[in-house]
């Protein structure tokens, strides 16, 4: 009659990441995504671990999902420059990373790339929100973020 716990539960967290949604600053929104990302490469790793495998390629593709039409479409090529290119070609290698790790059921590629998503991750919240949204200093973003893009692209 009034539907289970785990749904209740599942409601509020929609309810708590739309509010978020709505409420973030873009630095916060890019954040997100590579939790959203990280989320659904965990999900992943627990569905192949249990076998499940129509719901672990759903979760992959939610994750290429997350990163091709969030994290790589909010890139501006022209603006960004060389991290921007860098960032765009990194996102290409994780999509295609995970594709493999669908096709071939390898549980060590979801770990590379959810360590480059965790990697990511750190390095842009080491940016700060001030930095990116007021003032956005290109040397700012290229001490804290680049040197770690140009370790995941040569890699």
């Amino acid at each position: 009659m009034f539907g289970t716990a785990r749904n209740g539960a599942n409601t509020y967290a929609k309810v708590g990441i739309e509010t978020g949604v709505v409420a973030a600053n873009p630095h916060k929104l890019i954040v997100m995504l590579f939790d959203g990302a990280k989320t659904a490469v965990a999900s992943a790793m627990q569905l192949m671990k249990n076998g499940e495998i129509e719901a672990k390629g759903k979760a992959i593709s939610q994750a290429i999902s997350i990163i091709d039409s969030g994290l790589r479409a909010s890139l501006d090529k022209s603006a960004g420059g060389e991290i921007a290119t860098s960032l765009d070609a990194l996102y290409e290698y994780m999509s295609n990373r995970l594709l493999l790790a669908n096709l071939n059921n390898d549980p060590a590629i979801l770990d590379e790339v959810d360590g480059l998503l965790g990697q990511l991750r750190e390095a842009w919240e080491a940016i700060g929100t001030t930095a990116v949204i007021e003032t956005a200093p290109a040397a700012a973003v290229q001490d804290n973020l680049m040197p770690r893009v140009n370790s995941f692209v040569r890699a």
